[in-house]
């Protein structure tokens, strides 16, 4: 991987933008101007945030939305089946959601045209993305400029310390800010992609391409050298320089300035989500044992349960601060109708961009006050083939209801963006690393508080459930507590439900709505679908094209698609 960065000063703010949209593999003319305008502290710190909130989330996406909590985490909630595609082509987002075929509750069988995998492989080329036709391509450009930037960061922090320019508190400081980022960008590759490239000095080039399994590893000896270099307690320091990298307008309500303790709970949470997305626990059909086959992972071993339980005991809890983003009326990195996913499909279902699934709809429990607030449905969508659907998001959850959690709205700087992890997030992933490992009670009382939590007003689950009850219960309320943030596809993949039916995939009892005779509509509530979805996908063209493999090239192509 080879990138071009460019460093200008805007507002106070350094910006580093990657400098063409079809081309990744160019040269740094531009070296001068880091020199230039990163020589002390506040010109270290303007790199630092302009890295992560502009190179990383903001460049390079305007494309279907504006920032990479839009275009990359749609795709993500389309394979989710959290939602559903428009009536245009729209960077693929109409295909990479759509199933192989469905069997409807009368036994007919409806057939896609274009299969997922097959429209993965004709669009994953630099031409397809120039008409913005490979889907592939966004995720990887928004997480190696993330990258990138953090290591001119480390390099110039390095730099800077043994010029006298900054002390080292405020060096380790920059360099915990660095290394947790970097752990971010590879866990994004290593969890959505069969292979990568591992970068960590500044400017460096590779076309050693490595597993998918090798990328999570790095991310996690990132996130470790991040805690390794957090100090005991908060410095002056350390307070100082935290709270110029985050943005004050995103310091309020879950975000602020992390304390150290805060922030290796984070870690600790992010370390988890690696473990648990990137192997397999099948609930195929309702039945706890489940398996795959051709699967690109491997299943969750008891070792792996217990370690995800062990950093979720220690991860993000109720009242800890966490990284979020909101928006602001100028000079937003994400904006706030087209920056996040809960922005974009807020809105009546014929006029969105993307539609709420009605698979989502259906993992509500009866009376959950998240679905009576947030969603309606006075207009119907019904002119797709599996994306139909008979709901709208609420903007603000009809206006902010008091502790009941609100899933999307267009108001300046009302929505709160979770961008690496969550309570929600780290107390589920600890429920169900108990109920797969026998405290089956531990489990349900955490999907209890997590409703709580978010103000569902659900009656509390009691003890004595099955395991088949308690993952059902469980399955349903990971979906809804965690719709929107990016997760979707990687849960439907890890229980089994992505996998083509032959290997032990599917899913089972899904509702799906048609175009009914006269204009009413068809509901079929005991669908079988067969997503038959990529688990990880191919290395984008525009990489591979531009920097082809060193020797082999196996970690380039998912070989069992």
């Amino acid at each position: 991987m080879n990138t071009k960065i460019k460093i200008a000063l805007f507002t106070g703010i350094t910006f580093i933008m990657v400098a063409c949209k079809k081309q990744l593999d160019v040269g740094n003319p531009n070296a001068p101007t880091l020199a230039q305008n990163v020589a002390d502290l506040n010109g270290l710190i303007a790199l630092s945030k302009g890295g992560v909130y502009f190179n990383g989330f903001r460049d390079g996406m305007g494309w279907l939305g504006d920032s990479y909590f839009n275009l990359p985490w749609t795709y993500h909630e389309l394979m989710g089946d959290n939602l559903g595609g428009g009536e245009g082509s729209n960077n693929q987002t109409t295909t990479m959601g759509v199933p192989d075929y469905m069997i409807l509750d009368n036994g007919t069988k409806l057939s896609n045209p274009s299969p997922q995998v097959a429209v993965i492989r004709s669009f994953n080329n630099r031409s397809a993305t120039g008409e913005a036709n490979n889907a592939l391509y966004y995720e990887w450009l928004s997480m190696y400029s993330l990258n990138s930037a953090m290591n001119t960061v480390l390099s110039q922090a390095d730099k800077l310390n043994a010029d006298g320019k900054i002390n080292a508190e405020q060096q380790k400081t920059i360099q915990v800010w660095a290394h947790y980022w970097k752990g971010f960008a590879y866990a994004a590759i290593g969890t959505m992609y069969y292979g990568g490239i591992i970068l960590d000095k500044a400017f460096e080039k590779s076309s050693d391409y490595v597993s998918h399994t090798a990328v999570i590893a790095a991310s996690n000896a990132q996130f470790d050298l991040a805690v390794s270099l957090l100090p005991a307690s908060a410095s002056a320091d350390y307070t100082d320089v935290l709270g110029k990298l985050i943005p004050a307008h995103c310091q309020v309500g879950k975000g602020g300035i992390l304390s150290p303790a805060q922030w290796k709970a984070t870690i600790n949470t992010m370390k988890a989500r690696n473990i648990l997305l990137n192997h397999l626990s099948p609930f195929v059909n309702g039945s706890p044992t489940a398996t795959i086959t051709g699967s690109s992972i491997p299943v969750m071993s008891a070792a792996d349960w217990s370690a995800v339980k062990s950093l979720t005991d220690a991860g993000i809890g109720a009242s800890d601060l966490v990284f979020t983003g909101r928006t602001v009326e100028t000079n937003s990195f994400f904006s706030t109708n087209g920056g996040s996913v809960g922005a974009y499909v807020t809105g009546k279902n014929t006029t969105t961009g993307e539609k709420i699934s009605e698979r989502l709809i259906q993992s509500y429990m009866p009376g959950d006050a998240r679905f009576t607030t947030n969603f309606n449905s006075a207009t119907s969508f019904t002119n797709a083939y599996s994306f139909s659907t008979r709901w709208s998001l609420n903007d603000g959850g009809n206006r902010w209801p008091n502790g009941v959690h609100a899933y999307g709205t267009r108001d300046v700087g009302a929505y709160e963006l979770f961008i690496s992890g969550s309570y929600e997030e780290n107390a589920l992933m600890n429920a169900e690393a108990k109920i797969r490992t026998g405290d089956i009670n531990g489990g349900v009382a955490l999907i209890n508080a997590v409703r709580t939590y978010m103000g569902a007003g659900l009656p509390a689950l009691g003890n004595g459930l099955t395991l088949t009850q308690a993952l059902t219960e469980f399955t349903s309320e990971r979906r809804v507590a965690l719709a929107f943030k990016g997760l979707a596809f990687f849960d439907l993949r890890r229980w089994g439900w992505t996998y083509d039916v032959s290997k032990g995939g599917g899913a089972y009892g899904q509702v799906f709505v048609f175009s009914g005779t006269g204009g009413a509509l068809s509901v079929n509530t005991n669908v079988k679908v067969n997503y038959n979805f990529m688990d990880y996908w191919d290395v984008p063209g525009d990489e591979t094209e531009l920097n082809p493999a060193k020797t082999g090239g196996e970690f380039i192509k998912n070989p069992n698609y």
